[in-house]
């Protein structure tokens, strides 16, 4: 099932412009043609066995994620806009249905990885067929409809969000498989980085949330004023060597330090490493798509739970960001492909000395854990029917992340992107930037 691989950013999609109804239409059609390959390509290092392996609970098969991704047009366009037009395969609903509990029954997700049927051949049959019918779907008249575009804009970023999870998922398979899928990422050049550094912010009333013509969540909306007091950032994510700090210094072993329900979590996991560390008779390790490296000092640190960043937070005398913090934060920076999303491939956070007053790594690298719980902003309302189950059922016992990072699609990405996790994860790409309130 080897393709080629490939993976860019499109930049002429990613310019705010004003589309005719036409040119809407085009520049749609280009991206999901686009995305559709983007997510193949993803998959074509793997052998045949890799696509079925569900490393953990909270991940998903490959053969998942490429069946799951077609069965979201299939159920929510094409047999909602297109007469006498199915794509279906057998148990295609039950099997690729991921929590749609208005749409009927599902696989459990703890059980994605014993389902041998459909074969990875008949998913990428289903996926081929899903997506010839989306074009012919956008040829016609009916492709030029407003709630049509929108639910294929919905499409498009819905599978942008698992093209990040298949990354997510392929380590976490590659990792329980000893590294023998060595899936093939870019290696980065270490480099010496500055002295972490205090970034101040004037408080006040702001704006924040998405406020356009562009796709956005519905979690994302509407724009509204916050108030924040005057507080300060730090220049740079928290890096590898600060957190290897507080392991040396037993921050895993002080209780005081870490919330009841982290510290339950610690012991009942027996955790005392960020995932993907670990220690030989020769020292630490870290493991990468690529296999087990030496640790990075200045790389920032990733794979950590809220728990963890709370905990090392509390040990540096800070504290976790809000997420308005954060985005106040990063509304003068630009989102360019400089940054280290995705498309740059290197699928790991990466070190490098940047000696502007600019923050750093504010947008790519690692997602943030903020102190924020997961919760609709006063007057967000979830889309309408079915598709009202996509976000907002899940604002329940979540924290927010914000900034994107090395494994999210740079096209996908806004600066008002709410990410969110249950405060024990750690498989996402997840970091920590420290805030603190400014003494001034």
């Amino acid at each position: 099932m080897k393709r080629y691989l490939w993976v860019k950013a499109d930049k002429k999609l990613m310019e705010k412009s004003n589309f005719t109804e036409y040119d809407k239409t085009e520049s749609i059609m280009s991206r999901f043609s686009e995305v559709r390959k983007t997510t193949e390509n993803l998959a074509s290092p793997l052998e045949i066995e890799d696509y079925v392996i569900q490393a953990t609970d909270d991940a998903s098969p490959v053969k998942w994620h490429l069946g799951h991704t077609s069965w979201f047009f299939d159920k929510f366009i094409i047999r909602e806009y297109m007469d006498n037009n199915s794509v279906k395969i057998e148990d295609v609903d039950f099997m690729f249905n991921s929590y749609y509990e208005t749409l009927g029954k599902y696989l459990s997700k703890n059980k994605r990885g014993i389902m041998s049927r459909p074969l990875v051949k008949e998913t990428y049959e289903y996926r081929d067929k899903v997506t010839q019918a989306i074009i012919e779907l956008l040829k016609t008249n009916a492709g030029k409809k407003p709630e049509i575009l929108k639910r294929v804009e919905l499409g498009i970023n819905h599978e942008q969000q698992h093209q990040e999870l298949l990354l997510m998922d392929i380590k976490a398979a590659s990792y329980h498989n000893g590294g023998r899928i060595n899936y093939p990422a870019k290696k980065s050049k270490p480099s010496k980085r500055s002295p972490q550094e205090w970034v101040k912010f004037k408080g006040g009333i702001k704006e924040i949330g998405y406020s356009g013509n562009d796709f956005s969540f519905d979690n994302e909306c509407p724009k509204h004023k916050v108030y924040l007091d005057d507080f300060e950032l730090q220049k740079s994510p928290v890096s590898n060597g600060e957190f290897m700090e507080f392991i040396q210094a037993d921050g895993y072993k002080k209780p005081e330090l870490w919330l009841s329900e982290g510290w339950n979590f610690i012991q009942r996991e027996n955790i005392s490493l960020p995932l993907y560390w670990t220690k030989f008779s020769d020292g630490y390790k870290i493991f990468k798509m690529s296999g087990y490296e030496d640790i990075d000092m200045d790389e920032p640190v990733s794979h950590v739970s809220y728990f963890e960043a709370d905990a090392f937070a509390k040990w540096k005398g800070a504290r976790l960001p809000r997420e308005e913090e954060l985005e106040v934060a990063g509304l003068d920076l630009k989102i360019d492909d400089s940054q280290n999303f995705m498309e740059k491939f290197y699928l790991s956070p990466i070190s490098y000395d940047d000696k502007s007053d600019d923050m750093q790594k504010l947008f790519g690298d690692v997602w943030e854990w903020t102190s924020s719980a997961y919760l609709p902003y006063h007057g967000g309302k979830p889309l309408e029917g079915n598709l009202g189950e996509y976000n907002f059922k899940f604002m329940s016992n979540q924290f927010v992340l914000r900034g994107g990072s090395c494994i999210t699609p740079m096209t996908h990405f806004r600066k008002t992107y709410r990410n969110f996790y249950h405060p024990e994860k750690r498989w996402e790409m997840s970091g920590i930037r420290l805030a603190r309130d400014s003494i001034d």
